[in-house]
């Protein structure tokens, strides 16, 4: 009843796709290009809600109806909207090469390694952290998050942008290299298609087994021995292990790890795919962070300065915020995070003193607040082959939550 034909990257739907069809869905490109039969009607795509009701009219006399979209219409397109309208089982849908497809191909390069996302409509703010964490990605584009928009928010970083516009257009197709800061000052029109953000040199690769995101660490909350850290300064791996699981890091996810030390907290998160902000008062503390960073193969921004002062200027707002230390200006510390977390804060200290006042600025700042006090044990060998228990120092673990109606998250 509805054939959904992707056009490709320009190419016009074969004539025969179209003959019969009493209603042609499309956008005007499309529909400009097709060979329409006489008499069809013709809807041009802008809201896709009156569209919709255009094509559940025809679909209740049992006419056919033909949809025509850009590229592959099931990647982020159409075919999802259309079969939770009408079933899957009403479409014949018919492929073209998708826009991500299209500009890697433009570049001789592969994009089984490439994670994909969409800021068409949506929050920014994902499509960008995952340039941050991430060496390839595929940003698809929309009014509002474009080129300029991506660039300035990524202005600064080490990354190439590769912007395609009107790609299969043999007069106006265009594939250009820029930098962030160059992409941020240009007016890039209405017709990019995909932009690439690319941690250069890009090379092709090793072979791949599972396509897209990378697979997540087989392992986290590693062993203090996995870090270069200064005399047993390191959140340990129980502590880290409760933490990770109260900051939820995810692809997509900004974190901040403030008063960082090692950086195994920043490390861990991005390990688990989020962006990360390591904030590190003292300058061996960031050179330790970097290099942890380095060996664990991931990306952590580092802030040489001191909380809270030190996170007047960082932007945009975490998702979840890790804070160490413990020190006298923790409560300040807590007050300066807190409101701007968007799903959560964490707070590690060894301090019962500190306790009363983390809590206090917890929930002062709307967030719902619970803890642990952590005190464990490990197995530690002694002569003769027995082994005792040797224990850790005690930590308090806070975390405060903030609540599903007020949770400024964005769903991926």
């Amino acid at each position: 009843m509805i054939t959904v034909v992707g056009t490709g990257t320009g190419t016009p739907p074969p004539e025969d796709v179209a003959a019969g069809a009493a209603l042609v869905v499309g956008g005007r490109r499309h529909l400009d290009a097709a060979r329409l039969p006489v008499g069809a009607q013709r809807v041009v795509l802008g809201p896709l809600a009156p569209a919709l009701d255009t094509i559940a009219a025809y679909v209740e006399k049992e006419l056919p109806v033909l949809v025509l979209a850009s590229g592959d219409p099931g990647f982020f397109g159409i075919v999802r909207v259309l079969a939770e309208r009408f079933g899957a089982e009403r479409l014949s849908v018919r492929p073209g090469v998708s826009s991500v497809a299209t500009a890697f191909a433009r570049l001789g390069l592969p994009w089984d390694d490439a994670v994909v996302v969409s800021a068409h409509g949506r929050d920014l703010r994902t499509a960008v952290n995952v340039c941050r964490a991430r060496p390839k990605v595929a940003v698809l584009t929309g009014p509002g998050a474009g080129p300029a928009e991506l660039g300035a928010a990524l202005t600064g970083r080490d990354r190439t942008l590769v912007v395609a516009t009107a790609l299969g257009d043999p007069e106006r197709e265009r594939v250009e290299r820029v930098t962030p800061a160059q992409a941020a000052v240009r007016d890039w029109g209405t017709s990019v298609s995909v932009v690439l953000c690319l941690a250069e040199p890009s090379a092709p690769g090793p072979p791949r087994t599972v396509a897209g995101v990378p697979a997540g660490p087989a392992r986290w909350a590693l062993q203090e021995t996995e870090f270069a850290h200064r005399d047993s300064m390191i959140t340990k791996f129980e502590v880290r292990a409760l933490a990770l699981a109260r900051l939820g890091p995810r692809l997509g996810d900004l974190v901040w790890d403030v008063g960082a030390g090692s950086g195994s907290v920043a490390v861990e998160c991005a390990r688990l795919g989020a962006a990360v902000v390591a904030v590190e008062k003292s300058a061996d503390g960031v050179a330790r962070i970097r290099e942890n960073a380095r060996a664990h193969g991931v990306e952590v921004d580092v802030v040489h300065g001191t909380a809270p002062d030190a996170l007047d200027g960082l932007a945009p707002d975490p998702d979840a915020v890790f804070i160490g230390g413990g020190g006298r200006e923790l409560p300040a510390v807590i007050r300066a995070c807190a409101p701007r977390a968007r799903r959560a804060v964490v707070v590690a200290m060894a301090a019962l003193d500190r306790v009363p006042a983390a809590r206090e600025a917890l929930t002062a700042a709307g967030l719902g607040c619970d803890g642990v006090l952590l005190q464990s044990s490990r197995l530690a060998p002694l002569p003769g082959g027995v082994t005792r228990l040797a224990a850790t120092n005690p930590v308090f673990l806070l975390w405060g939550v903030r609540s599903p109606v007020s949770n400024r998250g964005v769903d991926q």
